[in-house]
């Protein structure tokens, strides 16, 4: 099964290396880029075709590591016949299937910035797929849409982007009273930093469906930036979550009412790929300064990280790459890192994945003004890592 499963994410991305070493883009003098759309228009040209054509083995994706979540289910609902110890054997399933909880994310992710879609099997097809691919993350489609590749690719860690962290002088809500408690910082403890990193996708799911379904005028103040959604996006939004939860109370009925098989079958997968999944997601942006423009060189941190999870990961560590080309074959992110590389050194932040946490775990969280964070209290402060110089770890 893990190989299955490492078979169909390879598949993927198997042209990276061969993309790498047969391209050789010229290096013309790049102007200084304000915005994303200065960083396309200089940098597509350097790209090759194939790296904006479809690539329908997304939608394989989804399905290979649903049907991974659904043999792990079938096994779980047996494990209370199990005697003594036996059902400790599935905690190396529990893994696997929490990698392909991470997998379904990151593949839908794909799938709904317009990666994989062209034609293949239609737009029904796409739809149910990308409905399954989050429903496993308690996410409707259209409020993904609508948080993720409207609000935040447009305003990307600006004072409108409801993905990020909080300012120093908004009020004391209990979106931001809990982002404290377990959002990684100087001040974080141990026990609830574990705790955030298998809960926070959650939480975050939880403030932006009470924002949008019940204030239609955007006045919420418990995110870090309230928006709004259409009349029809909320019905939408509100059946989805309806399907969704129907879907996952399916789950728990099929697995039964017995402690051990649901806490090993259906709560630790979900934890391991809700952690995973926000191991990524918190070094993306909270590094970073406030910013006026959409400039990914100046508001986004991309990963080093082991060649294996770029393979099992769809390379998400590429976040500067990404956010400069959402709907691009994900294969062809290592290449528009090469480029970044060679024409903007000076600007393109790139960290070793432990450094990313290192910083994260040394600094405060909130923001004083656009390039400072300050702590809780309001009595300790520390530049934004990145406003400086990016480093190179």
């Amino acid at each position: 099964m893990l190989q299955s499963a490492f078979i169909s994410t390879n598949f993927i991305t198997a042209t990276t290396s061969e993309s790498l070493s047969s391209l050789s883009p010229s290096s013309p003098v790049l102007g200084q880029p304000d915005s994303t759309v200065d960083l396309v228009r200089q940098l597509r040209p350097l790209l090759p075709p194939e790296a904006f054509r479809t690539d329908p083995s997304r939608l394989a994706l989804v399905l290979i590591n649903l049907a991974i979540l659904l043999l792990g289910w079938a096994m779980a609902a047996h494990l209370d016949r199990r005697p003594g110890l036996w059902p400790l054997a599935f905690l190396p399933l529990a893994l696997v299937m929490g990698n392909s909880v991470i997998v379904l994310l990151f593949a839908s992710h794909d799938l709904l910035h317009g990666n994989g879609m062209g034609h293949q099997g239609g737009r029904l097809l796409r739809q149910v797929v990308t409905f399954l691919g989050l429903a496993v993350m308690w996410m409707p489609p259209t409020l993904w849409r609508a948080v993720h590749n409207r609000e935040h690719h447009s305003h990307t860690n600006s004072l409108s982007d409801p993905d990020r962290s909080y300012l120093e002088e908004q009020p004391d809500t209990w979106g931001k009273r809990i982002q404290h408690l377990f959002t990684p910082s100087d001040s974080v403890r141990p026990l609830w930093l574990l705790v955030g990193l298998a809960s926070a996708w959650g939480v975050h799911n939880v403030r932006t469906l009470t924002s949008v379904l019940l204030f239609q005028d955007g006045s919420a103040t418990f995110p870090p930036a309230a928006f709004r959604v259409s009349s029809r996006e909320r019905r939408q939004i509100g059946l989805e979550l309806l399907a969704i939860a129907a879907l996952h109370g399916a789950v728990v009925v099929w697995i039964g009412a017995h402690p051990l098989p649901l806490l090993l079958g259906y709560f630790l997968p979900l934890w391991i790929g809700y952690a995973g999944a926000m191991a990524y997601i918190y070094t993306n942006h909270l590094l970073c300064p406030l910013t006026e423009t959409s400039n990914p060189l100046a508001n986004t941190l991309s990963l080093r990280v082991p060649r294996i999870l770029d393979l099992l990961h769809l390379n998400f560590s590429h976040h500067v790459e990404h956010h400069i080309f959402p709907g691009l074959n994900s294969s062809y992110y290592p290449l528009v890192r090469t480029l970044l590389l060679k024409h903007y050194p000076g600007q393109y932040q790139l960290l070793a994945g432990s450094e990313a946490w290192r910083l994260l775990l040394s600094t405060p969280r909130h923001y004083r003004g656009t390039t400072t964070l300050v702590n809780w209290n309001g009595d300790r402060t520390a530049p934004v890592p990145l406003a400086a110089p990016p480093i190179t770890g």
